[in-house]
């Protein structure tokens, strides 16, 4: 897994394009794609994947696997194009994807019924990290082992992180990889030179990006009677957190651990409270908890920490937030940390119970390995990605270096995979020294009930709650 990735359009999956669409089953098995690639792209794809010994087998007598989510694989209204993963997988399996839509609160309500009705839907999405392990625990998935080879050469450089997730001495959760994409530090580079500071782009390429030069920038920078903001979102608390290099809940030896109790996470709450007191923290009252990206392109916020899903789009899409002048950068590394740790996603899926073609998705998911590991493969998914969504080769390079870092020090968090009740608990408690609760009132008030919580689970994984 150490081997570095380039940024390729099999990570388009990570584009949650909401759908206000209820889920329906009458869906056409041929979908009619808003865009399509170029013959001679297809060709290309066509006979690379049909010279590699990396993929096995004859073309699927039945090739249509049915996907349930929020967001489709196919293309859709962020403007991307086939996705090579999947021109793949037409090409060398005759395989299609019949998208089954749903918004992202109803995943769990629609996958119930549809396994109860016999729908037969065939995969999951598991990078959301929370149906891991309470959908193993509750049968909503079953194990992947009789359908994936993880030993074999397309598997065997993510098998470690794959056997991270075990349940019961079995691989629910199939990773493709791991995902450092998960949270960035958004800015405006027009902003930043404007208020006479060092871009945060040339900090992190002289390895001077940190706690204290996020700090430094933004003590800088606020001024919120003047409508100088300083850090907006929703997604900073836990990308912070995560750079300590501990998550609020790990899993470990297949139990799962809580690391609320650990002196750095500790030391990390103190200093969100502290950006809290310095008035560096926009999020809250003073935005009425209404996030406002608009203002980083307006030039009146200086951090946006966000998933760069934002960005894959079409390009007039993200600087129309935004503006011309975004960059992005990891979020800031631990000064006292062993390694610089990032958040870490996940691309990942899970085999639905009752999966009506489970051998389709398995050759889908090889068709995913094959394009990072064929070049010549991975060389046209770049050029794509490229021209669906305009992003320029500094971005590109900057996600590279921050998958490098992913990769190499892994931080997975799952305590939204719990169950609803703990994921619930520590989604809201968790952030509120950024709200101006000191850190020892809170984990008073919780770790007790997390620990109560883990323990039964562990003891009992029956009594994991879905809703």
């Amino acid at each position: 897994m150490k081997r570095a990735r380039h940024f390729i359009s099999a990570l388009l999956i990570t584009a949650m394009s909401m759908s206000l669409l209820a889920c329906s089953s009458k869906k056409d098995d041929k979908p009619k794609y808003d865009k399509e690639l170029d013959s001679a792209v297809r060709d290309e794809i066509h006979q690379n994947a049909e010279n590699s010994d990396l993929l096995k087998g004859d073309k699927l007598e039945n090739g249509v696997i049915k996907w349930l989510s929020d967001w489709d694989i196919n293309p859709d209204g962020t403007g991307k194009n086939v996705p090579t993963d999947l021109a793949v997988f037409q090409e060398r399996y005759g395989g299609s994807i019949k998208y089954y839509s749903c918004t992202y609160n109803d995943r769990y309500d629609k996958l119930t019924e549809y396994i109860s009705s016999g729908e037969g839907i065939d995969f999951f999405y598991g990078g959301n990290l929370d149906a891991f392990p309470k959908g193993a625990i509750k049968k909503m998935f079953v194990p992947a082992d009789d359908y994936v080879d993880l030993d074999s050469p397309l598997w065997e450089d993510v098998k470690d992180i794959n056997d991270q997730f075990i349940w019961n001495n079995k691989h629910y959760m199939v990773s493709i990889q791991a995902k450092g994409d998960n949270v960035a530090v958004v800015y405006n580079r027009k902003t930043v030179a404007e208020a006479g500071l060092e871009d945060p782009a040339d900090l992190y390429a002289k390895g001077e990006w940190t706690w204290d030069t996020f700090q430094d920038m933004l003590e800088r920078y606020v001024d919120n009677d003047n409508e100088k903001y300083g850090i907006d979102g929703w997604w900073f608390e836990f990308g912070l957190m995560d750079t300590i290099g501990k998550p609020p809940v790990s899993l470990e030896n297949g139990k799962l651990v809580s690391n609320i109790g650990d002196p750095s996470m500790e030391r990390v709450q103190n200093w969100m409270y502290d950006l809290y007191q310095k008035g560096c923290i926009a999020i809250g009252e003073r935005f009425a908890w209404k996030e406002h990206p608009e203002y980083v392109g307006e030039g009146k916020t200086l951090f946006y920490p966000v998933g760069l899903y934002e960005f894959y789009k079409e390009k007039k899409q993200w600087t129309g937030t935004f503006g011309d002048d975004v960059f992005f950068v990891p979020m800031p590394k631990d000064p006292e940390a062993d390694e610089y740790y990032i958040p870490t996603g996940l691309e990942s899926y899970l085999f639905v119970n009752g999966g009506s073609n489970p051998e389709g998705v398995a050759k889908y998911l090889d068709c995913k390995r094959f394009v990072y590991l064929d070049e010549d493969t991975r060389t046209l998914s770049d050029k794509q990605f490229m021209e669906d969504y305009g992003w320029t080769q500094d971005m590109i390079d900057m996600k590279n270096s921050m998958q490098e870092l992913a990769e190499a020090n892994p931080v997975i968090d799952v305590s939204m995979g719990i169950s609803k009740d703990c994921g619930d608990l520590l989604d809201s408690n968790l952030r509120l020294t950024s709200r101006g609760v000191p850190w020892n009132e809170t984990y008073d008030a919780i770790y007790a009930t997390v620990d109560k919580y883990l323990d039964k689970i562990n003891a009992d994984p029956e009594s994991a709650d879905i809703d």
